[in-house]
C-alpha cells in the first residue's frame, strides 16, 4: 500500500497562527476600548453645568455607578447631587435597560 495525501490535504499551521495572531490583536483592543469605558470621576467637575445641572457625561457617569451595584444614596453622595435626583436618573437607568443599556464614551 502506498501512503498518498488527500487531494485537498493543506498545513493548517499557518491558519491557527494567522488566527491567534488575530485574536491576540482584538484582545489588546478590546483591553484598549475598555480602559476608556471604565474611567470616569463621580467629582470631575465636567460632570455638571455651571447652574448645577448634570452634563451628558455626568448622566453617564451616573449610570455607570448604577452599572456598578452602587444605591442611589452612595450616587448621589459622591455626584453631589441630592438623593432625588439621584433617584430620577436610576429610574431613567433602568428604562435604558440597566447594565445591558448601550454606555457612551466619555472624555
Amino acid at each position: 500500500m502506498t501512503d498518498k495525501k488527500p487531494p485537498h490535504a493543506f498545513d493548517a499551521k499557518p491558519v491557527l497562527d494567522l488566527i491567534a495572531s488575530i485574536e491576540a490583536d482584538l484582545q489588546r483592543l478590546k483591553d484598549l476600548v475598555e480602559q476608556q469605558i471604565e474611567k470616569f470621576d463621580p467629582a470631575n467637575p465636567h460632570n455638571k453645568t455651571p447652574d448645577g445641572k448634570l452634563t451628558e457625561e455626568g448622566v453617564e457617569c451616573c449610570y455607570r455607578m448604577f452599572d456598578e451595584g452602587k444605591s442611589r444614596y452612595t450616587v448621589a453622595q459622591q455626584m453631589k447631587i441630592s438623593f432625588a435626583a439621584a433617584t430620577h436618573r436610576f429610574n431613567n437607568w433602568r428604562k435604558l435597560g440597566g447594565s445591558k443599556r448601550t454606555k457612551t464614551l466619555l472624555g
